[in-house]
């Protein structure tokens, strides 16, 4: 006997996409494969994520490393993204802040050391460039 009549629900997200909503609190370190939008309140790192969104009324206290990081709320640490970071108008940004691309809006409010490095290419590839300019300076 069967307590559920129907046995075909899924409990799998599609779009991946984890929430830390307004009323939640987490302590520790936070590994997210897909995307997380926090609305509550982070003491701790959060790492591997694809996107991270703090949204108006998240708080975050500790480190994030992600592919893409948005930034409307409080963030106090350091925000290491491997395309782009981005601290929109009304945000708090205290600690540095790494990736290829960096954008502030205006209103946002950063606090902080900024770089903006593309990723090394090896030191095969490096070489190479310090070979051709070699070449091309004799």
């Amino acid at each position: 006997m069967a307590i559920f009549k129907n046995t075909n629900i899924s409990f799998e997200s599609k779009n991946g996409d984890t929430v830390i909503g307004t009323e939640a609190y987490f302590q520790g370190t936070l590994t997210a494969k897909g995307s997380l939008r926090i609305d509550g309140r982070v003491d701790g790192s959060i790492v591997d994520a694809k996107i991270v969104t703090v949204g108006k009324s998240g708080k975050i206290k500790g480190d994030i490393s992600c592919e893409v990081c948005y930034v409307c709320g409080e963030v106090n640490g350091n925000v290491t993204a491997l395309d782009h970071i981005e601290a929109l108008s009304g945000s708090r940004v205290d600690g540095d802040l790494r990736a290829p691309r960096i954008m502030l809006e205006e209103g946002a409010v950063f606090n902080g050391n900024c770089s903006m490095e593309t990723p090394k290419k090896g030191a095969r590839g490096e070489a190479h460039a310090d070979k051709i300019l070699r070449t091309e300076a004799n």
